[in-house]
């Protein structure tokens, strides 16, 4: 999915230096950006308060919106560079194109992952036919340096391993979870996954103690170490865990996003990832003289443009407020 902002800010991610090396229980209130004609996401990172979260660095929560008599998701073709996109859905399809040939229906709770690497576009769109309700996530992975030139790909996994527990159902999207690990490719030690919680449930989930964490909460009431959580806000919680507390006060579903703290220093603006300025602003050239990212065929539509750069330079900087 694409930034849609046409007055795209640049966002100056990475380095340890506001990673909360314990527990800690801090709330992020997502902000609301219009994605296309009708349709609004909740968008929690990046965040006034926080920019990454492991690895993760772009989080927008959407629906659940009936689209019975709408077209749905239209997002045309749009470029990626340095990271990878993770599409979770709740309910509904979409479709997947993109320039390496790939075309692709993912449906809920299936695994659609693309490596950008140095270079990739791509189009998101509703089926003609399609579902009454359309919910899910959209998610993107900072590459580290020694990968983010690798070659572009698409991955589709329908089977995703699963752990249980009384009252829980964690599909293990990226990484790892209690011995439970994802086919899904991954450049960086991280962790996503879907938590199915039943009304009553009370459970506690194994975490890594050297992996910062947060949960997004997609649906229902649950209490996630003691905060109530509604959909579409996210609740940080630092380092230094080896379990998760989780309560539902009704059927509820959550995503688990984790990693390692990102030591690299970058610079995040519209559907780019870079170490520099010149590393953005050559890449908006070329997807503006239609070079190096190649062609999503078979949409029907035009192509996105990339708005303009900001008057100054970007630089890269470490975590900020």
């Amino acid at each position: 999915m694409s930034n849609l902002d046409r007055e795209a800010v640049p966002a100056l991610c990475g380095g340890r230096g506001f990673v909360v090396a314990e527990p800690v229980r801090e709330l992020l209130s997502p902000r609301r950006v219009k994605l296309g004609e009708s349709s609004e996401v909740r968008r929690l990172l990046p965040n006034l308060g926080r920019r990454m979260v492991g690895a993760w660095c772009f989080v927008d929560h959407y629906g659940p919106d009936d689209i019975a008599e709408e077209p749905g998701m239209q997002v045309p073709p749009h470029p990626h560079m340095g990271l990878q996109t993770v599409s979770w859905l709740h309910e509904g399809e979409v479709l997947h194109r993109d320039s390496t040939g790939s075309l692709q229906t993912i449906r809920p709770r299936e695994l659609g992952l693309m490596t950008s690497g140095r270079a990739i576009s791509h189009s998101e769109e509703s089926p003609r036919s399609h579902a009454r309700f359309l919910h899910g996530a959209q998610l993107w992975v900072a590459l580290p340096d020694s990968d983010r030139h690798t070659d572009p790909r698409f991955e589709h996994h329908s089977e995703l391993p699963v752990v249980t527990a009384p009252g829980l159902r964690a599909t293990i999207v990226l990484g790892g979870v209690d011995g439970a690990a994802s086919p899904g490719t991954t450049y960086t030690p991280i962790v996503g996954a879907d938590l199915a919680l039943v009304q009553g449930a009370d459970v506690r989930l194994p975490l890594e103690p050297d992996f910062e964490y947060a949960v997004l909460s997609m649906s229902g009431e649950a209490h996630v170490d003691g905060v109530p959580l509604l959909p579409g806000s996210m609740l940080y919680l630092g380092c230094g865990r080896t379990e998760l507390p989780l309560r539902a006060e009704s059927d509820a579903g959550l995503m688990l996003l984790g990693g390692e703290p990102f030591d690299e220093e970058l610079v995040m603006w519209w559907n780019f990832i870079g170490r520099s300025n010149e590393d953005i602003a050559q890449a908006r050239s070329d997807w503006m003289e239609s070079s190096r990212f190649g062609e999503v065929k078979g949409y029907d539509g035009n192509r996105l443009d990339a708005p303009n750069l900001p008057p100054g330079p970007l630089k890269a900087r470490g975590r900020v407020r």
